[in-house]
């Protein structure tokens, strides 16, 4: 659909949690069209999306040109979605580095700060995100992705996606698919990581792939000689002349270079048949099947007189004589193999951390100064850091709010040094940042757990093995829906793909009249309709549906202890005098009597000395180094209203309060 047609739009009515409806768009895809269609178990087609909304938490920074940078909480279809209002046909570059479906679960270390908490719980691991996947449900996961992330591009825009083995082949097949194999341009090799000396069952594995894709292949940005490298050592030795001043040529040396311009000569010839482009000049001929690139020896004549050429013994002639200078030079030209822009960094602050040496090169290349990077999978923000140094505007989204809060730490602490630098230049710069929720209830901190949260609050039996019910109780068979949002049709796709149609028709065979399954949905808000939909997807066999709502249902239920603090006004400071984060507490299994300096817990604190009611806004940002702990008090400013604080834990779980400056 181009960019000039309106969306197809019908008018859905959603449940709320409060028992109401709303009104949401709905958005229409141009179909799908390209070569080669990859099929797979559960394939769904995906010809439409729903409007989302969001919700803004908090500003930090002032605007450039209308504009501040933008990090969305939510799942990233569900944001993408939202986007399509007001950014579809408008981003210049995408980058995702999506799960690689590894089979494998990743986690981030916490390290307590100071010295009070010592031994074993000094330091433990929290999962992130599990890269575990049922069936092919990861591909359509991708593929669904890929479509929005296409309707959002530019005409001129283009995406950049890595990978690695486990499904670069799958994630290939599906770019042409949605892209049109037309629109490919590169797979590049990156090498993350160093030889391994443990490759003796096989060879060792140390790159990932980044595929380049254009929106369309005939208008797509690429800004070659921005992205271009440093010479190598051999080839910059090729510049083996220097021009002086005063028209002379003499040997390249230190001494000599300062007195002149370096420069190398090339061949003057290429592969052709033109019989006139093949004359004599000064005793020599192009060799066969070469033609001169000038028309005639006079030609050639006078580009000598004008130093385009150059020949040590004018009386002798030369096919290599095309003068070039280093100066002019566009240095060394991307290839599709990188061994030159970082390593991974994984480690404490995030497990899949890119170095952003791969990042400064993409964005370099793919996106013009000012434009919009795009990054829904955006895990420890690199891709925004760069973006933001490189003066580009971006949106990022992430499902993981440790992730949102590791990237709005380094995109705090990214926008301080910038603005020094603004101070000593006069490029532009865009460091504000607003932070979003999309449909997010804000109930589970990391999606990653929730099942195994639910699963135990609602006192379900786990079935390990089952790819399609996530456990058993009271005879019925328990699907737990995406958490944090409501559940729509949509997410029905992968029970519906699964069904065990062979056991129902036996089960029908038996008891004609009897359900053949009875499901429960746990969910939190959800389509009116959503039992109604599944009990019509399952016919002709017969399926008895419930809904459990934890919002409206089970709203007694706990699933996280809420997080403690007291805050005072001393003496003109903001005192906070203790805080006691109680899931973190749980993990480190101590209670609050022997908590310790509460500073050693928390990762930040951010103050709205003004605040609306409404949307953070902090004027203080106590975010320290590594090894730092937060200071704890400060100074209340004299037009100080209605304070806000926000204190966010080693785990990135938050306590918010607010206190009257007098």
């Amino acid at each position: 659909m181009s960019k000039t047609t309106p969306p197809a739009q019908d008018s859905l009515q959603l449940a709320t949690p409060d028992g109401g409806t709303t009104n949401v768009e709905k958005y229409a895809f141009e179909p799908i069209k390209g070569y080669p269609m990859l099929n797979w178990r559960g394939r769904r087609p995906f010809t439409a999306t729903q409007f989302y909304p969001a919700q803004l938490k908090e500003v930090f920074g002032e605007e450039v040109d209308g504009w501040r940078n933008k990090i969305f909480w939510g799942d990233n279809l569900q944001v993408m979605s939202h986007l399509m209002k007001q950014f579809r046909g408008k981003v210049d570059m995408v980058y995702i580095d999506p799960p690689f479906d590894s089979k494998a679960d990743y986690r981030k270390k916490i390290h307590l700060k100071g010295k009070t908490i010592t031994g074993d719980i000094a330091a433990f691991e929290e999962k992130q995100y599990g890269d575990l996947w049922s069936n092919d449900e990861y591909l359509q996961f991708m593929y669904e992705r890929l479509v929005l992330l296409r309707e959002l591009l530019t005409e001129e825009g283009s995406i950049w996606v890595q990978c690695d083995w486990h499904r670069s082949h799958h994630i290939r097949c599906l770019l042409e698919e949605v892209f049109g194999p037309d629109n490919f341009l590169n797979e590049v090799i990156w090498q993350r990581t160093d030889p391994h000396n443990d490759a003796k069952s096989r060879l060792g594995i140390i790159h990932d792939t980044v595929f380049w894709v254009a929106k369309k292949k005939d208008k797509v940005f690429y800004d070659w000689q921005a992205a271009a490298g440093d010479l190598s050592a051999s080839a910059l030795s090729e510049y083996s002349l220097v021009r002086l001043n005063d028209g002379s040529v003499v040997d390249y040396s230190e001494e000599t270079e300062k007195l002149g311009k370096r420069f190398k000569v090339e061949n003057t010839t290429y592969k052709g048949k033109d019989s006139k482009r093949q004359f004599e000049w000064r005793g020599v001929r192009p060799s066969p099947n070469r033609v001169w690139a000038y028309s005639s020896p006079e030609e050639m004549d006078q580009a000598l007189e004008r130093g385009d050429l150059y020949l040590r013994d004018p009386s002798k002639g030369s096919t290599r004589c095309k003068v070039f200078f280093l100066e002019e030079s566009n240095g060394r030209l991307l290839q599709t193999i990188w061994t030159d822009c970082g390593r991974m960094k994984g480690g404490s602050d995030y497990p899949t951390r890119k170095p952003e040496q791969l990042l400064e090169r993409i964005i370099t290349a793919g996106c013009p100064v000012g434009g919009i990077v795009l990054d829904t999978f955006v895990g420890s923000g690199t891709t925004a850091v760069v973006a933001q140094k490189l003066g580009r505007r971006f949106i990022a989204a992430d499902i993981n709010l440790g992730a949102v809060q590791s990237s709005t730490k380094r995109l705090s602490g990214s926008a301080d040094d910038l603005r020094q630098q603004l101070l000593l230049d006069e490029e532009r710069r865009f460091i504000g940042l607003e932070v979003y929720n999309v449909n997010n209830y804000d109930i589970f901190r990391n999606p990653t757990q929730a099942r195994e949260l639910l699963l135990e609050a609602l006192e379900i039996q786990k079935l390990e093995f089952s790819t399609v019910f996530d456990g058993e109780k009271d005879g019925r068979m328990v699907k737990i829906m995406p958490v944090n949002r409501i559940a729509t049709r949509a997410d029905l796709n992968e029970l519906i793909a699964g069904f065990d149609y062979k056991a129902w028709e036996r089960r029908k065979a038996e008891a004609p009249t009897r359900p053949v399954e009875k499901v429960t949905l746990v969910c939190m808000g959800h389509e009116s309709d959503l039992a109604a939909q599944l009990v019509l997807a399952a016919k002709p066999y017969l399926i008895n549906v419930e809904v459990v709502d934890i919002l409206r249902d089970k709203s007694n239920l706990e699933f996280k202890r809420d997080s403690e603090a007291k805050v005072v006004i001393k003496n003109g400071e903001l005192v906070i005098e203790r805080f006691y984060p109680m899931n973190l507490l749980q993990k480190l299994s101590l209670q609050k009597e022997s908590a310790g300096d509460w500073r050693e817990l928390v990762e930040s604190v951010l103050i709205d000395w003004n605040y609306d009611g409404a949307v953070l806004q902090p004027a203080s940002v106590d975010i320290p180094d590594k090894n730092e702990l937060v200071a704890g008090k400060y100074k209340v400013p004299s037009d100080a209203g209605t304070i806000r604080v926000k204190i966010t834990d080693l785990l990135s779980e938050s306590w918010e309060g607010s206190i009257n400056n007098g």
